[in-house]
């Protein structure tokens, strides 16, 4: 019972803003479902409010730069019922995904894909010359689409058919996860190789500007997927470490949930307050409601 008052204290924490809570080593989060039916190597899960679908992007059987063809899109309502398993084939490594209007936006190593959500079908598929390891996309209110090349340390933008760098530099971290918020875009570092390995922060950019300005000013972690979940706070994955943090807009970091190596870039329903969890080496997704349960207490209100 110790154990439940402590999860019970993290979600309540994070549903009702209280500043500080305690957690034990490695806090747990109860489970609300769990899909590994139809699911190789997930990287993104992502829910789409317009169409009120999830949408997972697998790898395959391959490697993460593998051009096999055998990556594909799963599509899902948000309480886990499958609808298609095999919702859009045709990829190699599919990563980020994002939407504007009704279109999916999936990166795919060195090509930015157009998926037609009420068709199911791909529509574009879009090039980036030099591009080595495609990994997040994010979309602005404009419809822009931003994609991070992580090995390059390269950020693109593609809108109104053009294609362009939005930013480049060691100081983007080795850019993997990106949302946009506002007028800044949010980026999650996974940092450099070497020993001991450097680690990444998460940080944003201004869209006008370019402008860098820290969350974390420390290192954290390898960093992959971002969600807001309002008041300038966001969750994050830790893909090596298996770490989902709780970070506000000020740069304080609660760990909320420790899981295994290779939770990968999470979603987030907001209506159900639910968190979507790729578990990329397990070859599973797991969904943990964020609310607090009706029937029990916070255990440090």
């Amino acid at each position: 019972m110790k154990h439940f008052a402590v999860v019970a204290g993290f979600v309540w924490c994070l549903s009702y803003s209280v500043s500080a809570c305690a957690a034990d080593d490695k806090p747990v989060l109860p489970l609300a479902w769990e899909v590994t039916a139809g699911v190789q190597a997930p990287e993104s899960a992502y829910f789409d409010a317009r169409s009120g679908f999830v949408f997972v992007s697998n790898i395959g059987g391959g490697g993460p730069t593998d051009k096999d063809g055998d990556g594909y899109l799963s599509k899902w309502t948000p309480d886990g019922k499958v609808v298609a398993a095999k919702w859009v084939s045709g990829l190699n490594s599919p990563k980020g995904i994002r939407s504007f209007g009704q279109r999916l936006w999936v990166s795919d190593i060195d090509q930015l894909v157009g998926v037609d959500i009420p068709q199911g079908k791909i529509v574009e598929r879009i090039s980036v010359p030099g591009a080595e390891f495609l990994n997040d996309v994010a979309c602005d209110a404009q419809g822009a689409v931003y994609i991070s090349d992580m090995t390059k340390n390269k950020i693109h933008r593609y809108h109104d058919g053009k294609l362009s760098v939005f930013a480049s530099g060691n100081h983007l971290e080795n850019p993997n996860g990106l949302l946009v918020v506002g007028k800044q875009l949010v980026v999650g570092g996974w940092g450099a190789g070497g020993t001991p390995p450097v680690l990444g922060r998460l940080f944003s950019l201004d869209l006008e500007t370019g402008e860098k300005t820290p969350i974390t000013p420390e290192p954290l972690g390898n960093l992959d997927g971002i969600e807001s979940v309002g008041q300038g706070s966001y969750l994050v994955s830790d893909w090596s470490a298996g770490k989902i943090f709780y970070i506000r807009q000020e740069g304080t970091v609660t760990l909320l949930m420790q899981l295994s190596k290779g939770a990968a870039d999470l979603g987030y329903v907001p209506d159900k307050q639910l968190l979507l969890v790729p578990q990329m080496l397990e070859n599973k997704v797991s969904a943990f409601p964020l609310q607090r349960p009706k029937d029990t207490k916070p255990a440090n209100p």
